[in-house]
């Protein structure tokens, strides 16, 4: 595969968080029943979009663009960071810890913030999802959609790529957690202290 996805590129151009390397095709591929299949399906069409199961390697949160993006901007700027991630069009997919999928919604549901938080569509076992592709060409239709408009409906790319064997991947409690905090950035102020007097009220001094 090293002829069409080289090592680990570091130029301003092909930034590596945009680009899946050769540990991180070797952990997507993972996922799947055949990882050999996948692998040479790459090599055939380095450049289409995959379809890849979930619930083994990885379950998915996918989320309305902007949400998501305030999801990922607050894990990585007050949070322990995120796995990868990808944009596909006009959705934010959050790859996670198997099993995220199924308890994040019941968690949300205890939350207080729940109603803030937009209908997420959260992938386990027993779902799919289509990622972009590990290496898009340049020039090609996709890839100048996503830089023109990298939120728009269009748009399908990397935007934390798998670049190692065994990525770090969000559990529940973690995305629980950038699901209020980002309900809370686009809430407003008002509401975000209104919500802290209510607290305080209910704290005993």
């Amino acid at each position: 595969m090293s002829d069409w996805l080289p090592d680990t590129p570091r130029t301003l151009a092909f930034p590596t968080s945009a680009y899946v390397t050769l540990a991180g095709a070797d952990w997507l591929a993972s996922a799947g029943p055949d990882p050999d299949a996948m692998q040479a399906a790459w090599a055939a069409q380095p450049a289409a979009p995959s379809v890849l199961p979930c619930g083994t390697a990885f379950d998915v949160i996918n989320a309305p663009a902007l949400f998501g993006r305030r999801m990922v901007d607050h894990l990585w700027s007050t949070g322990p960071g995120s796995g990868p991630v990808a944009a596909h069009r006009g959705r934010i997919l959050l790859f996670a810890a198997p099993g995220a999928a199924q308890r994040l919604p019941a968690l949300l549901v205890w939350e207080e913030w729940a109603a803030a938080v937009p209908p997420l569509l959260c992938h386990g076992s027993g779902d799919a999802v289509t990622v972009p592709p590990l290496h898009p060409r340049h020039g090609t239709a996709e890839a100048s959609a996503a830089a023109e408009d990298p939120s728009g409906p269009a748009a399908s790319r990397w935007l934390v790529a798998p670049d190692v064997r065994n990525p770090w991947l969000p559990g529940p409690d973690v995305l629980l957690w950038a699901c209020v905090r980002a309900a809370r950035s686009m809430a407003g102020p008002e509401r975000d202290t209104a919500a802290q007097h209510r607290v305080s009220a209910l704290t005993p001094g």
